[in-house]
């Protein structure tokens, strides 16, 4: 059976590829190298993807509908891993409208293109962001999550409730999968641990909301990829599900950064600054319904996945 991966040259959607590639499976890459961040690091992603024999890449883009299409139509995917979004919270606010065309229309696009064809069982990745900041902690699937912060988590709390429709009226499974604040390994640029490292090697102050207390829910690249695996398998043959996968063990940004000072052997400079309105105090995902359901149980604690991190930025000479 053919897995069409959605965003298989970013960060998750590269390493899902692998581990599906890894036990012998066939899978359908697409992606449009967004410039939202250097097509180089896409193309790292890739490297150790483009020489197996039961991977395809094409190049295309979510908001063409007639070219999502035309791929559904020719490889007739069993199941879909739709990972490719405009993410980034702080940057949806200066970008609303791609957010919305990319991760609402777009994923519509698919969407539809799966409904006129084979039907596949769809994972969708979302985010621990839809939760907001009027969610009891730990966060759990049945929240509202109807008070999103900011134009990613609107975007992909839409394109939740328009993958419900498409699995009401036209029986196309669905699984919703939200992350919880992924990293590891050929992580994107942008993000927090990727950026910290730098600044705290090149001297640069670090700013730190709400003087270093607000917590993440960091979440080891490799137990998201499990997820997404488990989420494959236990798809249904019709339905809509959601699940959280994250770490459950939210841990403050101070202890984050002291984690980072011992692997680098360097101290960082911390600013203290307000909080943006983006930005909730806490996430914390209850991982209890994809324990019970999926079998999913996370594994890697910050201390473990940094070092991993810091590796890996090692070995491709990034640090």
């Amino acid at each position: 059976m053919t897995t069409l991966i959605t965003g298989a040259a970013g960060f998750v959607g590269s390493r899902l590829a692998k581990a599906l590639l890894d036990r012998g499976e066939t899978v359908v890459g697409i992606d449009n190298f967004d410039p939202y961040y250097a097509r180089a690091h896409k193309e790292r992603h890739l490297r150790d993807l483009l020489a197996e024999p039961r991977f395809t890449f094409i190049e295309a883009d979510l908001r063409d509908a007639e070219g999502m299409l035309a791929i559904f139509k020719e490889h007739r995917p069993g199941r879909v891993a739709h990972m490719a979004a405009m993410a980034a919270v702080r940057y949806s606010m200066q970008h609303p409208l791609v957010y919305g065309a990319v991760n609402v229309q777009g994923t519509m696009n698919l969407l539809d293109a799966a409904r006129q064809t084979s039907l596949p069982a769809c994972v969708l990745a979302s985010t621990g962001s839809v939760y907001g900041t009027s969610t009891p902690v730990p966060f759990k699937e049945d929240a509202p999550a109807d008070r999103p912060l900011a134009p990613y988590p609107a975007s992909k709390r839409a394109m939740e409730l328009m993958a419900h429709c498409y699995a009401h009226l036209w029986k196309l499974p669905t699984t919703v999968v939200r992350f919880f604040n992924v990293y590891g390994p050929h992580g994107r640029p942008d993000m927090m641990p990727w950026q910290w490292t730098l600044d705290i090697l090149a001297g640069k102050p670090l700013t730190l909301y709400n003087a270093g207390r607000m917590k993440r829910d960091w979440t080891y690249i490799d137990d998201i990829v499990a997820g997404l695996r488990l989420a494959l398998d236990h798809a249904p043959a019709s339905g809509y599900e959601i699940f959280n996968l994250g770490c459950s063990n939210p841990v403050e940004n101070l202890r984050f950064v002291e984690v980072l000072e011992g692997l680098l052997g360097k101290k960082a400079t911390l600013v203290d600054t307000a909080t943006p309105p983006t930005e909730p105090l806490i996430t914390y995902a209850d991982t209890g319904k994809a324990h019970k359901l999926l079998g999913y149980t996370p594994k890697v604690q910050i201390e473990e996945g940094l070092a991993k991190f810091i590796r890996w930025m090692r070995e491709e000479k990034i640090v």
